[in-house]
């Protein structure tokens, strides 16, 4: 921390100096996820003012009255804006704190401020570290731009001179799920068309669109396959193969290029790239592009979790690491657990098995660790990119006032699937391609609500707010409705322009066609509780849920949904409250009616004393402070996969913390144009 941006700021934060602290914070940096880190170390409570009513609400019942009380606290309170005046808020704060300012250009002097602020806060390390170490001098927009570009994002654009050379940083960016802001994106193009070599690539698309990037390969990859069977190169105008890419490029890309290659086996293993049929299947399975090639044989399908199992051992992220890394290993988390689940017979051959289940009490171990550390930070952290459920409406809302007035208006629909998780999304995806071919998914994941139940996670979702927000309805879901009637209320639009529907998932859409047809409908909540439901009934464990779960998805339903939603011009959005995990009981706690919820995985109290005497009989259960929660709103969390069931019972659950539960599906769903 000594020589980091971050010790320029946190050295302001004393505790004891006052017990009110006023930021101005035009840039973010407070929201940050390390500086949230290092100010709650310090004693320090934080609320962002972005609402005048829900911050009075957070500050009245959270602070004022324990100030009233006498009790000491040390509260920030952060303002957002491009002025940066603490002069909009409200006159007893102004009164009673002190008053501090941070920006970036104070930080960064000497590099362009609007390229500086485009980056994403996480970033800032790796520019602040360069700045240090190649002292660069007063720099203006475009070398800003290409100093960022390679010593925060590693990309060189003068030595990129050959296919393999720009594969390889796209692959690396894309892999990784980098977010790289467009005007760094428009420089790196600019530079690139100087060389003659990438004339015919489709850059503007390949550059900054993840999806069309590894659609890009995807279709290339049958032809690679091709050249490797033909032992060479032959021409491929004359092998008399249909390919026909739909994204402008060379036909025949280097993927055995050591740089390339090595990315191959992780983009097939965690379903970012898709196996294929070859007609000379049985001699490629013995070379190393077998990954690949679609055989069918469950020795491929145990050779993969084999693969997957490798892989994830040694990246299991570490107790301080970015909310972004448990993201990305998720992806790979729940390739494993389909492929386990579903085939239980593979992972008992060659001792997969017993590395399995090593792995799922590391993960589990280390992610609980990261949870208790870095969880709480993440409910202030800004809503674009969202990373809880409760940021998911101020992103939706940012994308639909942020498009120019058209004609006919813009239009969202959120698709909230409850209980799915992000390994059973695979399956819904698998099925929803089969079904629909052209659909495209723009996957991404999020952090559901701990405890991780619908009461709490799904009202988030529809509040647009933490749970302390909404304590008289925590404990049910009728209020949704109003909630999201209410939230898009405050973003501007009129009462017949936001629509509500649950108890979706099967039967008729006339009721959702209705529904879409009023006049003015411009954002659709719609809850779907069919996966829920087979959860609650599920007596066959996680392989039993993902064979329900499949059946569904090929049923018409979902399919014809999302038809009749962008039909009608909806960009659509499909996440869920929290995912589920097979938990074996570990005893049912006996404690009469104290149990304000009581949840398979999760027993909710209002009171810390009952909650104790319930932890002493297990003393492996969580408890878990009140973060983001109400205070008289108390859980208690079932040990690591096991549930307050009666000893040696298995069944399908939610509620507590785990990454199945914790991190779910955020998808965009759109039509390919071609």
């Amino acid at each position: 921390m000594k020589d980091s941006w971050r010790s320029r700021i946190l050295r302001d934060f004393t505790p004891g100096v006052a017990r009110l602290t006023l930021v101005a914070d035009p840039d973010g940096l407070l929201l940050e996820e390390g500086m949230l880190e290092g100010i709650r170390e310090r004693g320090f409570e934080l609320i962002p003012f972005e609402d005048h009513v829900a911050f009075r609400y957070a500050y009245e019942s959270g602070f004022r009255s324990r100030w009233d009380r006498g009790e000491e606290t040390d509260l920030v309170v952060v303002l957002r804006s491009e002025a940066g005046d603490p002069g909009s808020l409200p006159f007893d704060l102004l009164q009673a704190g002190r008053r501090l300012s941070f920006n970036l250009g104070d930080i960064f002097p000497h590099l362009s401020y609007p390229v500086v602020a485009a980056l994403d806060r996480g970033d800032l390390d790796a520019l602040n570290e360069a700045r240090q170490k190649h002292a660069p001098g007063q720099l203006g927009d475009n070398a800003t731009k290409e100093f960022v570009l390679r010593h925060v994002f590693g990309i060189a654009p003068e030595f990129i001179k050959q296919p393999a050379d720009l594969l390889r940083v796209l692959l690396r960016r894309h892999y990784r799920g980098q977010r790289v802001p467009a005007m760094l994106d428009e420089r790196f193009i600019q530079l690139l068309r100087r060389n003659n070599t990438f004339d015919d690539w489709s850059l503007e698309a390949l550059v900054p669109d993840r999806e069309a990037f590894f659609a890009f390969l995807q279709e290339r990859w049958p032809v690679f396959l091709d050249r490797v069977a033909a032992g060479g190169e032959p021409d491929l105008r004359e092998a008399g193969k249909p390919y026909d890419p739909a994204i402008d490029g060379p036909l025949d890309l280097p993927f055995e290029h050591q740089d390339v290659r090595v990315y191959i086996d992780n983009l097939f293993l965690e379903g970012l790239l898709h196996s294929v049929p070859h007609e000379n299947a049985d001699t490629l399975a013995n070379t190393w592009v077998s990954v690949g090639v679609r055989t069918g044989q469950a020795e491929d399908r145990l050779c993969r979790l084999t693969k997957l199992v490798e892989s994830l051992e040694p990246s299991i992220p570490a107790e301080d690491a970015r909310h972004g890394e448990w993201l990305h290993f998720a992806r790979g988390w729940a390739q494993t657990k389909v492929i386990s689940n579903e085939d239980r017979e593979l992972s008992e051959m060659n001792g997969v098995s017993g590395r399995l289940q090593a792995l799922v009490r590391a993960v589990d171990e280390r992610f609980t660790a990261w949870v208790r550390k870095r969880y709480a930070g993440l409910i202030n952290l800004p809503a674009a990119p969202p990373v809880m459920l409760h940021h998911i409406p101020r992103f939706l809302a940012h994308s639909l006032l942020s498009i120019q007035p058209a004609s006919p208006p813009a239009k969202l629909a959120l698709l909230l699937v409850d209980g799915l998780s992000l390994d059973q999304w695979i399956v819904v995806r698998e099925a929803l391609a089969a079904r629909q071919p052209r659909l495209r998914f723009r996957e991404n994941a999020v952090f559901a609500w701990i405890p991780s139940i619908t009461p709490v996670s799904r009202q988030a979702v529809f509040a647009g707010r933490p749970p302390i927000f909404f304590p008289d309805s925590i404990r049910s879901t009728d209020k949704e409705p109003a909630l999201w009637a209410q939230f898009w209320a405050d973003q501007g639009l009129a009462p017949n322009e936001a629509v509500y529907a649950r108890g979706l998932g099967d039967g008729s859409l006339d009721s959702v066609e209705e529904l879409l047809s009023r006049p003015g409908a411009r954002v659709a909540g719609l809850v779907i509780d069919k996966v829920d439901k087979i959860m609650h009934g599920m007596e066959l464990g996680a392989a039993g849920m993902y064979n329900q779960v499949r059946q569904w998805a090929r049923q018409p339903y979902l399919a014809a949904l999302l038809d009749l939603l962008l039909d009608r011009g909806f960009c659509v959005f499909l996440t869920s409250d929290h995912g589920n995990i097979e938990a074996e009981g570990c005893g049912r706690p006996a404690e009469g009616a104290v149990a304000g919820l009581r949840g398979e995985r999760v027993r909710i109290y209002s009171d810390k004393i009952l909650r104790d005497k319930v932890k002493d009989r297990f003393p492996a259960a969580v408890e878990w402070p009140p973060a983001g929660l109400p205070d008289t709103f108390l859980p208690l969390i079932a040990p690591a996969r096991q549930a307050f069931v009666p000893v040696g019972e298995r069944i399908v659950s939610h509620g507590g913390i785990s990454v199945e539960e914790l991190i779910v599906p955020l998808i965009q769903i759109e039509r390919k144009s071609i």
